[in-house]
Protein backbone atom coordinates (compact mmCIF):
# COMPACT_ATOMS: atom_id res chain seq x y z
CA UNK A 1 0.00 0.00 0.00
CA UNK A 2 1.66 3.15 -0.79
CA UNK A 3 0.49 4.78 1.73
CA UNK A 4 1.52 2.73 4.10
CA UNK A 5 4.94 2.94 2.47
CA UNK A 6 5.39 6.29 2.32
CA UNK A 7 5.18 6.57 6.07
CA UNK A 8 7.40 3.42 7.07
CA UNK A 9 10.17 4.78 4.34
CA UNK A 10 10.23 8.12 6.94
CA UNK A 11 8.80 9.97 3.99
CA UNK A 12 6.54 13.14 5.64
CA UNK A 13 3.76 14.97 2.62
CA UNK A 14 5.25 17.41 0.72
CA UNK A 15 3.35 19.34 -1.12
CA UNK A 16 1.27 18.97 -4.56
CA UNK A 17 3.42 20.29 -7.67
CA UNK A 18 1.24 23.25 -8.31
CA UNK A 19 1.96 24.09 -4.68
CA UNK A 20 4.94 25.32 -5.50
CA UNK A 21 4.09 28.48 -7.47
CA UNK A 22 2.74 29.98 -4.27
CA UNK A 23 4.03 33.62 -3.38
CA UNK A 24 6.97 33.57 -6.11
CA UNK A 25 8.12 36.99 -4.91
CA UNK A 26 8.10 35.69 -0.99
CA UNK A 27 10.32 32.79 -2.26
CA UNK A 28 12.94 34.93 -3.93
CA UNK A 29 12.86 37.07 -0.51
CA UNK A 30 13.00 34.05 1.61
CA UNK A 31 16.28 32.83 -0.68
CA UNK A 32 17.89 36.35 -0.32
CA UNK A 33 17.07 36.07 3.59
CA UNK A 34 18.90 32.45 3.88
CA UNK A 35 21.99 34.07 2.53
CA UNK A 36 21.65 36.89 4.87
CA UNK A 37 20.98 34.34 7.81
CA UNK A 38 23.36 31.68 7.08
CA UNK A 39 26.88 34.13 6.69
CA UNK A 40 28.62 31.31 4.57
CA UNK A 41 26.59 28.47 7.23
CA UNK A 42 24.15 26.47 5.95
CA UNK A 43 21.24 27.07 8.67
CA UNK A 44 18.75 25.24 6.52
CA UNK A 45 20.32 22.10 5.25
CA UNK A 46 17.20 20.48 4.18
CA UNK A 47 16.91 22.63 1.29
CA UNK A 48 19.60 21.02 -0.62
CA UNK A 49 18.39 17.93 -1.24
CA UNK A 50 18.88 16.22 -4.67
CA UNK A 51 16.22 17.04 -7.38
CA UNK A 52 14.85 13.70 -7.98
CA UNK A 53 14.06 13.11 -4.55
CA UNK A 54 12.18 16.09 -4.45
CA UNK A 55 9.91 14.68 -7.09
CA UNK A 56 9.84 11.28 -5.60
CA UNK A 57 8.51 13.16 -2.62
CA UNK A 58 5.98 15.03 -4.44
CA UNK A 59 4.95 12.13 -6.41
CA UNK A 60 4.24 10.29 -3.11
CA UNK A 61 2.62 13.39 -2.03
CA UNK A 62 -0.17 13.56 -4.93
CA UNK A 63 -0.46 9.59 -4.75
CA UNK A 64 -1.21 10.25 -1.19
CA UNK A 65 -3.40 13.42 -1.48
CA UNK A 66 -6.03 11.36 -4.35
CA UNK A 67 -6.05 8.63 -1.70
CA UNK A 68 -6.88 10.55 1.69
CA UNK A 69 -9.40 12.32 -0.74
CA UNK A 70 -11.25 9.39 -1.77
CA UNK A 71 -11.23 8.13 1.65
CA UNK A 72 -12.14 11.74 3.08
CA UNK A 73 -15.48 11.84 0.48
CA UNK A 74 -16.45 8.08 0.75
CA UNK A 75 -16.70 6.83 4.14
CA UNK A 76 -19.19 9.20 6.46
CA UNK A 77 -17.79 8.04 10.02
CA UNK A 78 -13.60 7.96 8.46
CA UNK A 79 -11.41 8.13 11.70
CA UNK A 80 -9.38 10.67 10.90
CA UNK A 81 -6.12 8.83 12.10
CA UNK A 82 -6.54 6.77 8.93
CA UNK A 83 -3.46 8.39 7.56
CA UNK A 84 -1.52 6.91 10.25
CA UNK A 85 0.50 3.43 9.68
CA UNK A 86 -1.36 1.00 10.92
CA UNK A 87 1.13 -0.49 13.29
CA UNK A 88 1.16 2.61 15.23
CA UNK A 89 -2.43 3.92 14.91
CA UNK A 90 -3.92 2.07 17.93
CA UNK A 91 -0.90 3.52 20.17
CA UNK A 92 -1.28 7.33 18.61
CA UNK A 93 -5.06 6.88 18.64
CA UNK A 94 -5.14 5.86 22.77
CA UNK A 95 -2.34 9.04 23.37
CA UNK A 96 -5.25 11.43 21.94
CA UNK A 97 -7.42 10.18 23.91
CA UNK A 98 -5.69 11.52 27.20
CA UNK A 99 -4.74 14.85 24.82
CA UNK A 100 -6.20 16.91 27.68
CA UNK A 101 -3.49 15.69 29.95
CA UNK A 102 -0.67 18.20 31.11
CA UNK A 103 1.53 14.99 31.14
CA UNK A 104 1.20 14.02 27.63
CA UNK A 105 4.14 13.02 25.96
CA UNK A 106 4.10 15.34 22.89
CA UNK A 107 7.75 13.48 21.90
CA UNK A 108 6.28 9.93 22.09
CA UNK A 109 3.60 11.36 20.08
CA UNK A 110 5.46 12.36 17.33
CA UNK A 111 7.76 9.09 17.00
CA UNK A 112 3.93 7.03 16.75
CA UNK A 113 3.15 9.64 14.28
CA UNK A 114 6.03 9.01 12.34
CA UNK A 115 7.27 12.69 12.62
CA UNK A 116 3.71 14.29 11.85
CA UNK A 117 2.86 15.09 15.55
CA UNK A 118 1.95 19.08 14.47
CA UNK A 119 -0.83 17.61 11.79
CA UNK A 120 -2.63 14.72 13.70
CA UNK A 121 -2.74 16.58 17.17
CA UNK A 122 -3.98 19.58 15.66
CA UNK A 123 -6.36 17.92 13.02
CA UNK A 124 -8.05 15.77 16.11
CA UNK A 125 -8.92 18.70 18.01
CA UNK A 126 -10.35 20.55 15.27
CA UNK A 127 -12.24 17.36 14.92
CA UNK A 128 -12.59 17.40 18.66
CA UNK A 129 -13.79 21.00 18.82
CA UNK A 130 -16.70 20.17 16.18
CA UNK A 131 -15.10 22.88 14.32
CA UNK A 132 -14.43 21.25 11.06
CA UNK A 133 -18.11 20.76 10.78
CA UNK A 134 -19.37 24.03 12.65
CA UNK A 135 -17.18 25.86 9.59
CA UNK A 136 -18.11 23.67 7.17
CA UNK A 137 -14.29 23.37 6.76
CA UNK A 138 -13.39 21.12 3.39
CA UNK A 139 -11.70 18.25 5.31
CA UNK A 140 -9.00 17.75 2.52
CA UNK A 141 -8.07 21.32 2.46
CA UNK A 142 -7.86 21.65 6.78
CA UNK A 143 -5.02 18.48 6.13
CA UNK A 144 -3.17 19.90 3.49
CA UNK A 145 -3.25 23.11 5.20
CA UNK A 146 -1.50 20.96 8.42
CA UNK A 147 0.93 19.39 5.87
CA UNK A 148 2.03 22.82 5.05
CA UNK A 149 2.43 24.28 8.36
CA UNK A 150 4.64 21.14 9.66
CA UNK A 151 6.18 21.24 6.84
CA UNK A 152 7.38 25.38 6.85
CA UNK A 153 8.96 24.62 10.67
CA UNK A 154 12.23 23.96 10.40
CA UNK A 155 13.31 20.26 11.41
CA UNK A 156 17.20 21.00 11.87
CA UNK A 157 16.04 23.75 14.79
CA UNK A 158 16.60 21.84 17.90
CA UNK A 159 14.04 23.58 19.78
CA UNK A 160 11.84 25.80 17.10
CA UNK A 161 10.42 22.97 14.89
CA UNK A 162 6.88 21.41 14.42
CA UNK A 163 7.10 19.42 18.12
CA UNK A 164 7.19 22.59 19.64
CA UNK A 165 4.24 23.80 17.58
CA UNK A 166 2.71 20.85 18.98
CA UNK A 167 3.58 20.69 22.13
CA UNK A 168 1.72 24.23 22.27
CA UNK A 169 -1.36 23.78 20.82
CA UNK A 170 -1.31 20.82 23.40
CA UNK A 171 -1.12 23.03 25.99
CA UNK A 172 -3.50 25.88 24.34
CA UNK A 173 -5.59 22.77 24.55
CA UNK A 174 -5.10 22.48 28.01
CA UNK A 175 -6.01 25.85 28.91
CA UNK A 176 -9.23 26.00 26.73
CA UNK A 177 -10.70 23.64 28.78
CA UNK A 178 -10.52 25.57 32.27
CA UNK A 179 -13.29 25.97 33.82
CA UNK A 180 -13.51 30.00 32.53
CA UNK A 181 -12.56 29.46 29.20
CA UNK A 182 -14.42 26.84 28.63
CA UNK A 183 -17.56 28.78 29.58
CA UNK A 184 -17.29 31.69 28.03
CA UNK A 185 -15.25 31.43 24.77
CA UNK A 186 -16.71 30.92 21.28
CA UNK A 187 -16.19 28.34 18.86
CA UNK A 188 -14.29 30.59 16.71
CA UNK A 189 -12.47 31.78 19.80
CA UNK A 190 -11.66 28.16 19.88
CA UNK A 191 -10.76 27.72 16.34
CA UNK A 192 -8.05 31.17 16.45
CA UNK A 193 -6.44 29.95 19.70
CA UNK A 194 -5.63 26.33 17.82
CA UNK A 195 -4.80 27.95 14.62
CA UNK A 196 -2.43 30.52 16.42
CA UNK A 197 -1.00 27.56 18.29
CA UNK A 198 -0.01 25.85 15.57
CA UNK A 199 1.78 28.65 13.66
CA UNK A 200 2.95 31.18 16.05
CA UNK A 201 6.84 29.86 15.32
CA UNK A 202 5.99 29.06 11.37
CA UNK A 203 9.36 28.90 9.67
CA UNK A 204 10.98 29.98 12.54
CA UNK A 205 15.02 30.53 11.61
CA UNK A 206 16.59 29.40 14.74
CA UNK A 207 18.18 32.97 15.37
CA UNK A 208 16.68 35.27 17.80
CA UNK A 209 15.77 38.79 16.54
CA UNK A 210 18.89 40.62 17.27
CA UNK A 211 20.55 38.04 15.36
CA UNK A 212 18.94 39.38 12.04
CA UNK A 213 18.87 43.00 12.48
CA UNK A 214 22.74 42.82 13.35
CA UNK A 215 23.04 40.42 9.67
CA UNK A 216 20.97 42.98 7.83
CA UNK A 217 18.30 39.64 7.09
CA UNK A 218 15.71 41.59 4.94
CA UNK A 219 13.11 40.20 7.59
CA UNK A 220 14.25 42.94 9.82
CA UNK A 221 14.23 45.49 6.92
CA UNK A 222 11.13 44.47 5.93
CA UNK A 223 8.90 44.86 9.18
CA UNK A 224 11.39 47.29 10.64
CA UNK A 225 13.32 46.14 13.14
CA UNK A 226 9.78 45.31 15.17
CA UNK A 227 8.28 42.36 16.13
CA UNK A 228 10.19 40.91 13.05
CA UNK A 229 10.07 36.91 13.78
CA UNK A 230 6.38 37.25 14.95
CA UNK A 231 5.44 39.17 12.20
CA UNK A 232 6.88 36.63 9.70
CA UNK A 233 5.42 33.86 11.33
CA UNK A 234 1.46 35.82 11.05
CA UNK A 235 1.99 36.27 7.76
CA UNK A 236 3.77 32.94 6.69
CA UNK A 237 0.60 31.54 8.08
CA UNK A 238 -1.70 33.80 6.08
CA UNK A 239 0.21 33.04 3.24
CA UNK A 240 -0.76 29.18 3.95
CA UNK A 241 -4.56 29.82 4.32
CA UNK A 242 -4.65 31.82 1.69
CA UNK A 243 -2.95 29.36 -0.55
CA UNK A 244 -5.41 26.68 0.43
CA UNK A 245 -8.45 28.87 0.88
CA UNK A 246 -9.15 27.36 3.68
CA UNK A 247 -11.72 29.97 5.02
CA UNK A 248 -12.66 31.45 1.24
CA UNK A 249 -16.12 30.62 2.16
CA UNK A 250 -16.69 32.35 5.58
CA UNK A 251 -17.55 36.12 5.40
CA UNK A 252 -15.26 36.76 8.47
CA UNK A 253 -11.85 35.56 6.47
CA UNK A 254 -10.37 38.99 6.41
CA UNK A 255 -11.06 38.97 10.33
CA UNK A 256 -9.90 35.57 11.45
CA UNK A 257 -6.08 36.89 9.39
CA UNK A 258 -6.13 39.99 11.67
CA UNK A 259 -7.21 38.32 14.98
CA UNK A 260 -4.31 35.55 14.00
CA UNK A 261 -2.33 38.27 13.70
CA UNK A 262 -3.27 40.35 17.37
CA UNK A 263 -2.73 36.61 18.79
CA UNK A 264 0.75 35.62 17.37
CA UNK A 265 2.17 39.03 18.12
CA UNK A 266 1.65 38.88 21.71
CA UNK A 267 4.34 36.57 21.75
CA UNK A 268 7.15 39.10 21.24
CA UNK A 269 9.12 38.63 24.65
CA UNK A 270 10.22 42.76 24.37
CA UNK A 271 6.54 42.93 25.06
CA UNK A 272 5.83 40.74 28.09
CA UNK A 273 5.78 43.77 31.38
CA UNK A 274 2.87 45.47 28.47
CA UNK A 275 1.04 42.56 28.70
CA UNK A 276 1.92 40.96 31.94
CA UNK A 277 1.29 44.44 33.33
CA UNK A 278 -2.26 44.72 31.86
CA UNK A 279 -3.11 41.37 32.82
CA UNK A 280 -1.96 42.26 36.43
CA UNK A 281 -4.21 45.36 36.27
CA UNK A 282 -7.26 43.49 35.01
CA UNK A 283 -7.29 40.89 37.95
CA UNK A 284 -6.21 43.64 40.70
CA UNK A 285 -9.28 45.23 39.90
CA UNK A 286 -11.14 42.36 38.75
CA UNK A 287 -12.59 44.05 35.98
CA UNK A 288 -11.85 41.72 33.33
CA UNK A 289 -15.30 40.58 31.60
CA UNK A 290 -15.59 37.42 29.07
CA UNK A 291 -18.44 38.51 28.00
CA UNK A 292 -16.80 41.12 26.15
CA UNK A 293 -15.20 39.88 22.50
CA UNK A 294 -11.64 42.23 23.67
CA UNK A 295 -11.38 40.85 26.86
CA UNK A 296 -11.94 37.03 25.67
CA UNK A 297 -9.49 38.04 22.62
CA UNK A 298 -6.84 39.17 25.35
CA UNK A 299 -7.26 36.27 28.01
CA UNK A 300 -6.17 34.19 24.46
CA UNK A 301 -3.28 36.30 23.70
CA UNK A 302 -2.30 35.55 27.48
CA UNK A 303 -3.06 31.94 27.05
CA UNK A 304 -1.05 31.48 23.73
CA UNK A 305 1.83 33.35 25.67
CA UNK A 306 1.95 30.99 28.54
CA UNK A 307 1.73 27.57 26.24
CA UNK A 308 4.50 29.11 24.25
CA UNK A 309 6.98 28.75 27.48
CA UNK A 310 4.81 26.19 29.31
CA UNK A 311 8.30 24.13 29.35
CA UNK A 312 9.62 25.04 32.59
CA UNK A 313 5.60 23.61 34.23
CA UNK A 314 6.00 20.20 32.83
CA UNK A 315 7.33 17.05 34.22
CA UNK A 316 10.92 16.98 35.07
CA UNK A 317 11.00 14.36 31.90
CA UNK A 318 9.62 16.57 29.43
CA UNK A 319 11.15 19.72 31.03
CA UNK A 320 14.44 18.94 30.86
CA UNK A 321 14.55 17.97 27.38
CA UNK A 322 13.56 21.20 26.35
CA UNK A 323 15.62 22.68 28.33
CA UNK A 324 18.39 20.76 26.40
CA UNK A 325 17.01 21.65 22.81
CA UNK A 326 16.33 25.25 23.77
CA UNK A 327 20.28 25.93 24.77
CA UNK A 328 21.75 23.57 22.10
CA UNK A 329 19.77 26.23 19.85
CA UNK A 330 21.19 28.95 21.66
CA UNK A 331 24.45 27.62 21.25
CA UNK A 332 24.39 26.97 17.83
CA UNK A 333 23.44 30.66 17.43
CA UNK A 334 26.63 31.29 19.48
CA UNK A 335 28.93 29.58 17.51
CA UNK A 336 27.56 31.33 14.36
CA UNK A 337 28.48 34.56 15.59
CA UNK A 338 31.71 33.26 17.35
CA UNK A 339 32.62 32.28 13.38
CA UNK A 340 32.05 35.38 12.33
CA UNK A 341 33.24 37.88 15.15
CA UNK A 342 29.66 39.15 15.81
CA UNK A 343 28.96 40.25 18.88
CA UNK A 344 27.91 36.78 20.97
CA UNK A 345 23.93 37.34 21.77
CA UNK A 346 22.88 36.87 25.80
CA UNK A 347 22.97 33.13 27.11
CA UNK A 348 24.54 32.08 23.56
CA UNK A 349 28.06 31.43 24.55
CA UNK A 350 28.56 27.94 25.56
CA UNK A 351 31.62 28.83 27.35
CA UNK A 352 29.90 31.28 29.92
CA UNK A 353 27.13 29.75 30.25
CA UNK A 354 25.46 26.49 31.33
CA UNK A 355 21.73 24.81 30.79
CA UNK A 356 21.17 25.18 34.50
CA UNK A 357 21.78 28.58 34.73
CA UNK A 358 19.74 29.56 31.19
CA UNK A 359 16.77 27.85 32.72
CA UNK A 360 16.96 29.64 36.19
CA UNK A 361 17.38 32.72 34.90
CA UNK A 362 14.11 32.23 32.50
CA UNK A 363 12.31 30.52 35.14
CA UNK A 364 13.11 33.40 37.30
CA UNK A 365 12.49 36.26 35.39
CA UNK A 366 10.05 35.32 32.74
CA UNK A 367 8.13 32.20 33.90
CA UNK A 368 7.17 32.71 37.62
CA UNK A 369 5.66 36.05 36.97
CA UNK A 370 3.63 34.74 34.03
CA UNK A 371 2.06 31.67 35.94
CA UNK A 372 1.48 33.49 39.28
CA UNK A 373 -0.84 35.65 37.43
CA UNK A 374 -2.44 33.10 35.25
CA UNK A 375 -2.76 31.14 38.63
CA UNK A 376 -4.50 34.02 40.34
CA UNK A 377 -6.88 34.57 37.01
CA UNK A 378 -7.58 30.48 36.82
CA UNK A 379 -7.25 28.89 40.46
CA UNK A 380 -7.14 25.48 39.01
CA UNK A 381 -6.01 22.31 39.57
CA UNK A 382 -3.66 22.96 36.62
CA UNK A 383 -2.61 26.32 37.14
CA UNK A 384 -1.35 24.52 41.16
CA UNK A 385 0.30 21.40 39.07
CA UNK A 386 1.94 23.57 36.74
CA UNK A 387 3.51 25.82 39.95
CA UNK A 388 4.33 22.41 41.54
CA UNK A 389 6.38 21.23 38.33
CA UNK A 390 7.53 24.45 38.06
CA UNK A 391 9.28 25.12 41.91
CA UNK A 392 10.48 21.05 41.49
CA UNK A 393 12.23 21.83 38.06
CA UNK A 394 13.93 25.11 39.32
CA UNK A 395 15.15 23.00 42.34
CA UNK A 396 16.42 20.32 40.10
CA UNK A 397 18.56 23.00 38.11
CA UNK A 398 19.51 24.96 40.99
CA UNK A 399 21.16 21.48 42.09
CA UNK A 400 23.34 21.38 39.41
CA UNK A 401 24.64 24.98 39.46
CA UNK A 402 24.38 26.52 42.92
CA UNK A 403 25.96 29.92 41.91
CA UNK A 404 23.29 30.41 39.39
CA UNK A 405 20.38 29.73 41.84
CA UNK A 406 22.26 32.24 44.20
CA UNK A 407 22.44 35.17 41.48
CA UNK A 408 18.88 34.72 41.05
CA UNK A 409 17.29 34.42 44.28
CA UNK A 410 19.09 37.85 45.44
CA UNK A 411 16.29 39.73 43.38
CA UNK A 412 12.89 38.14 44.77
CA UNK A 413 11.17 38.94 47.10
CA UNK A 414 6.95 38.62 47.15
CA UNK A 415 6.70 35.66 43.89
CA UNK A 416 5.50 37.14 40.92
CA UNK A 417 5.91 40.72 41.77
CA UNK A 418 9.63 41.05 42.27
CA UNK A 419 10.85 40.39 38.91
CA UNK A 420 8.22 42.58 37.24
CA UNK A 421 10.92 43.88 34.95
CA UNK A 422 12.96 41.19 33.63
CA UNK A 423 16.75 41.92 32.91
CA UNK A 424 18.03 42.15 29.28
CA UNK A 425 19.50 38.38 29.16
CA UNK A 426 16.10 36.75 30.09
CA UNK A 427 13.94 38.97 27.76
CA UNK A 428 17.04 37.45 24.97
CA UNK A 429 16.55 34.20 26.10
CA UNK A 430 12.40 34.78 26.39
CA UNK A 431 12.41 36.04 22.70
CA UNK A 432 14.25 32.59 21.97
CA UNK A 433 12.02 30.22 23.45
CA UNK A 434 8.89 31.84 22.37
Amino acid sequence: MVLSFVLQSGVTSRRLPEQHNRNDSNRSFKQQGLQSVRLGVDLDKNETGSIPARRVRRLFSFQRHLLSSRLLRGAPHLNPLHILDEDYCGQAKCMLEKVGSWNFDIFLFDRLTNGNSLVFLTFHLLNQYGLIELFQLDMVKVRQFLVLVQEDYHNQNPYHNAVHAADVTQAMHCYLREPKLAQSLTSFDILLGLLAAATHDLDHPGVNQPFLIKTNHYLAALYRNTSVLENHHWRSAVGLLRETELFSHLPAEDSIERQLGSLILATDISRQNEYLSRFRTHLDENNLCLGHASHRHFVLQMALKCADICNPCRPWELSKQWSEKVTEEFFHQGDIEKKHKLEISPLCDSEANTIASVQIGFMTYVVEPLFAEWARFSDTRLSQTMLGHLGLNKASWSAMDPEASGSSEEGESEPGRATEEPSSRALSQGSQES
